[in-house]
């Protein structure tokens, strides 16, 4: 089954759904505008606006002038049509979010919240958080996105072996929180739904992209072609578990010298405890930064090196136009970009770097709850999916 029964579910392509997909650019349009735009007849484009009317996706806008001379009714896609619920779970803390269709954000919540007390007691605070942020905006909840640290089947959404999550392996984690909230749920892989709300938000006019999270953990989520790249089973961009060729530290993971365990949050905090430094994760070490620690700007530079030596094969490969950096660590700015910068562009080719951007998110904290709204939204919206709703 695939997960949530958020499905891509068949339709006609020139239903209701694909005239709402006209109208979702934010323009309003008339009849004759949108007979124009669709080659429909007049008595169709009518009907099945009267069914989007009905179901609230679209509202009458301003009124424009017709042909004729006489004022003729506009419509425009209503965004605040439903609301969606969106979760980005992070190895120790959350961010929870209620936005539009239009992924603006209503309300949102984080907390501290460690994902190895396992999933029933992380989704249990879940369920209630949003429980009273739903309440806060009011609206019909039309699907609920959340990403999660660790690897994640897509079509199913369960966590598979994931090494920072214990007890997480193969919980339904769709099922689990569906049926207390009453929606359908999408699950994806935390960098994933950053690499969508970094697109979809701030560079929606970018075909190749990569977005590179470093914090407890590390991995990239990729936009090609405009659209995420998951792979057969949601595992592509697992770069975290490559192995760096000099180190042989021991991963969470089992293997020995992944990226992770040399370059992320958790490693340079190891580092700088055995420096007598006092810092116990990601976020202390950007205090560090900050604050201008010497061995933890040397440590961050070193940890960006080491992540753009994985990363200029990945130019190499994947050819992006733009490589986004995010996640805690990256609030360390120019200290972490610079390492990483330094090795792409003295590794990668000529050709590959010729037009590269490498730079800091855009929108910060909130790439991963925005994210997971565009998951949904982009199910909810689809023409198919639409169809569905005004014929039931």
């Amino acid at each position: 089954m695939t997960q949530g029964m958020l499905s891509e579910p068949t339709g006609s392509v020139t239903g209701a759904g694909a005239l709402l997909s006209i109208l979702r650019d934010g323009q309003a349009r008339t009849r004759a505008e949108l007979v124009q735009l669709t080659g429909l007849a007049r008595s169709t484009v009518s009907q099945r606006l009267d069914a989007l009317l009905t179901h609230q996706w679209i509202v009458p806008a301003t009124d424009a002038i017709s042909s004729g001379g006489r004022p003729a009714t506009a419509f425009a896609f209503n965004q605040g049509a439903r609301v969606v619920a969106a979760a980005d779970l992070g190895a120790t803390h959350a961010r929870v979010a209620v936005t539009d269709l239009a992924s603006n954000v209503l309300v949102e919540r984080t907390a501290d919240l460690p994902i190895d007390r396992g999933p029933e007691v992380t989704l249990g605070w879940l369920v209630d958080t949003l429980r009273d942020l739903l309440a806060e905006t009011g609206g019909l909840l039309c699907g609920v996105g959340v990403g999660l640290p660790g690897p994640v089947e897509h079509i199913s959404g369960r966590p598979v072996n994931p090494p920072i999550m214990p007890g997480w392996d193969g919980f339904p984690v769709p099922e689990w929180l569906g049926s207390r909230l009453g929606a359908p749920v999408l699950v994806d892989n935390d960098v994933n739904i950053m690499a969508l709300g970094e697109h979809w938000a701030a560079r929606p006019e970018v075909e190749h992209l990569v977005f590179v999270k470093i914090g407890t953990g590390i991995g990239c989520g990729i936009i090609s072609e405009r659209r995420l790249h998951r792979g057969a089973q949601g595992a592509a961009g697992d770069i975290g578990h490559i192995r760096v060729t000099s180190a042989d530290v021991i991963c969470r993971c089992g293997n020995i010298g992944c990226l992770e365990a040399v370059a992320g949050g958790a490693s340079i905090a190891s580092q700088l405890r055995k420096a007598g430094i006092q810092a116990e994760n990601s976020r202390d070490v950007v205090g560090l930064v900050r604050a201008g620690n010497t061995q933890a700007v040397q440590f961050i530079r070193q940890a960006g090196r080491e992540i753009g030596d994985v990363l200029a094969s990945i130019v190499n490969f994947f050819n992006p136009s733009v490589i986004v950096i995010g996640g805690d660590i990256a609030e360390a700015g120019e200290h972490v970009l610079a390492g990483v910068r330094e090795v792409i562009y003295s590794r990668s080719l000529p050709l590959a770097t010729q037009h590269l951007s490498i730079r800091a998110t855009e929108l910060g904290d909130r790439a991963g709850v925005i994210g997971a709204a565009v998951m949904v939204i982009e199910a909810v919206l689809a023409p198919e999916a639409v169809d569905l709703t005004v014929s039931s």
